[in-house]
């Protein structure tokens, strides 16, 4: 059985504080499953790991880089805040590169154990500054279709957010159809809502080549909303917030009292 799939649909941020704002956009994303992605480049004529093709895969567009694999990488995470994954599957929702280029505001790692059961999730956040880091959140019991996480933003993203944030996850988790919510608060309650709601295709050539056609263009197409919506925010009286030095650590491992 392939657990790799497309996952198609569209993303909606509202920001009620201090102006409103609105957007949204169609969105193409694989979930790609980190022990099938040989295979899959493999079977595959427009999709390829670590070389050019129509859509593809590279390690490098993830965490550092530069560890033995990526696998390895979410293992030793996983590991720093007492994760035995044993092995498990691991599945990473994020938007492949398109004719070579690729943006991800943010990429989820769903991290099982051997038994199937999910023991973690990794959210990776790039800036457009050519930033990047990640909050990994272990996930208590057992979990049937849906998760309420929390953390405090600890990342510079967005110039007109402010850093004293928290930020609220619901994830509805991959099946027929899937979705990542997230409500960014301060004390005065929730500034903005940003949501992704999506359903599952099978990994095919011919959804592939039609994900294609919809989004020729996917990197430019985001980068290009980012900067756009950002000069609407701008003429709407929003301004810059001085950007912090990222921190020290790549990944924060979030405990019940906060980031370690």
């Amino acid at each position: 059985m392939i657990h790799s799939a497309i996952y198609a649909g569209s993303v909606v941020h509202t920001r009620l504080r201090p102006v409103r704002h609105r957007l949204r956009y169609r969105m193409f994303t694989l979930l790609l499953d980190l022990d099938e992605i040989p295979a899959l480049s493999a079977r595959l004529r427009w999709f390829s790991a670590e070389k050019f093709n129509l859509f593809s895969f590279s390690a490098r567009d993830h965490l550092s880089g530069g560890a033995p694999s990526l696998r390895a990488e979410v293992e030793n995470a996983l590991a720093a805040a007492g994760i035995d994954a044993e092995g498990g599957q691991i599945l990473l929702l994020a938007m492949p590169r398109v004719l070579g280029s690729v943006f991800n505001p943010l990429s989820l790692f769903y991290c099982h154990d051997r038994a199937g059961s999910l023991r973690a999730i990794l959210y990776e956040v790039n800036n457009t500054f050519g930033e990047r880091h990640s909050y990994l959140i272990p996930v208590s019991g057992k979990v049937a279709t849906e998760l309420r996480q929390a953390c405090e933003k600890g990342f510079y993203v967005s110039p007109f957010m402010d850093m004293a944030l928290d930020y609220r996850f619901r994830l509805v988790l991959p099946g027929a159809r899937l979705a990542v919510a997230i409500d960014v608060r301060d004390s005065a309650g929730t500034v903005l809502t940003a949501g992704f709601t999506a359903r599952r295709q099978e990994l095919t050539d011919a959804a592939l080549l039609a994900g294609f056609l919809r989004h020729p263009l996917l990197a430019a197409q985001v980068l290009g909303g980012i900067h756009w919506e950002a000069a609407k925010l701008w003429r709407k009286g929003l301004r810059l917030r001085p950007r912090p030095t990222p921190p020290a650590a790549a990944i924060s491992i979030i405990t019940s009292g906060g980031p370690a």
